[in-house]
């Protein structure tokens, strides 16, 4: 299942997406985490050390590598510069599993703490007036029009805070999106404004409450956002303590809020997959792309990339034909 984690920023999102793969990890769930924020914090919550972080090999440096892994022999892309973000798998693509042995994970992927982390890379000086973050996360846009996750298995994302998640069709890659949401007027228009911009696409958002200090928090929080919210975290002596550097044990943590890990993981484990809606979409997006920007940068007209036969998911990953060769 792919899950995505957004918020206001400081809301605390990043480090809930951390607890929640953590509580996974420890559970020997098989789990890839990503870091698409602009903040690249994640690999620090789930322990890294800063020369640790730093070393991570990143997925922007190897796009050149993602796309030709990806194109594989669809003979509806020629070469791998005519693959943009929103370009779809299709037959003769080479598909990704959540686990498995394949180049992209072998470059870009590291273990921290029992949880497999791939990074997009950090905004450079280079990047300075020149280049949007977006461009960033294309790798992980690309990378999840590729993926076959099924039950059981955790694709988890750390985004970009706030709604600069729109962007780009990537906010429509994921069964789960938990909103992080503190017990403030800001925050709360954070999620209006998410769900404003969700609703048309079909996107299952539920509220994590964070930060919460007593019931007048939460008496306001489900006041605003009703039967959205799905649980809530307590301000914790576990968060605080990773916040000072000293990552404490999972199993430390706080049992009423690891209560509230398990009932995101019940939601996910819940939720079915709709692989037709979600090709659709990538589809959708695709077009949009290619009609905005693609088709000028590329000379091509990337509307031919779309296999109308195809449908991500359709086919067991293990043995498709798909991913043959």
């Amino acid at each position: 299942m792919k899950i995505a984690f957004v918020g206001k920023g400081g809301s605390g999102k990043t480090t809930l997406a951390s607890l929640f793969l953590r509580h996974l990890g420890a559970a020997k769930q098989p789990v890839l985490a990503v870091d698409a924020d602009i903040n690249q914090h994640l690999a620090g919550a789930l322990g890294a050390s800063e020369p640790e972080t730093l070393a991570l090999p990143t997925l922007g440096e190897h796009l050149p590598l993602i796309k030709d892994y990806l194109r594989g022999d669809n003979p509806r892309i020629s070469s791998t510069a005519e693959m943009v973000k929103t370009t779809p798998a299709g037959r003769g693509s080479r598909l990704l599993g959540v686990v498995e042995d394949n180049p992209i994970y072998a470059a870009c992927v590291r273990e921290i703490d029992g949880v497999r982390l791939a990074v997009t890379g950090p905004f450079g000086e280079d990047d300075l007036g020149v280049a949007c973050y977006h461009s960033k996360v294309g790798a992980v846009e690309l990378m999840l029009n590729h993926m076959v996750d099924s039950a059981g298995e955790y694709v988890v994302v750390d985004m970009t805070a706030g709604a600069d998640s729109f962007a780009s069709g990537l906010f429509t890659r994921f069964d789960v999106t938990f909103l992080v949401c503190e017990p403030t007027v800001r925050s709360i228009g954070v999620y209006r404004q998410y769900l404003g911009y969700a609703k048309d696409f079909g996107v299952k958002v539920a509220v994590v409450g964070n930060k919460i200090s007593d019931d007048e928090d939460l008496a306001f929080l489900r006041d605003q956002v009703g039967d959205d919210l799905l649980t809530w975290v307590s301000r914790s002596g576990h968060v605080r303590a990773a916040e000072r550097g000293e990552v404490r044990p999972i199993e430390a943590f706080e049992p009423s809020n690891r209560d509230a890990l398990r009932t995101m993981q019940a939601l996910v484990d819940s939720t079915g997959k709709d692989w037709r809606r979600y090709q659709d979409q990538a589809v959708q997006f695709h077009l949009r792309n290619a009609k905005a920007w693609a088709n000028e940068r590329t000379g091509k007209d990337l509307a031919e990339q779309i296999d109308p036969e195809f449908t991500l998911g359709a086919v067991p990953l293990a043995g498709s034909a798909v991913n043959a060769g």
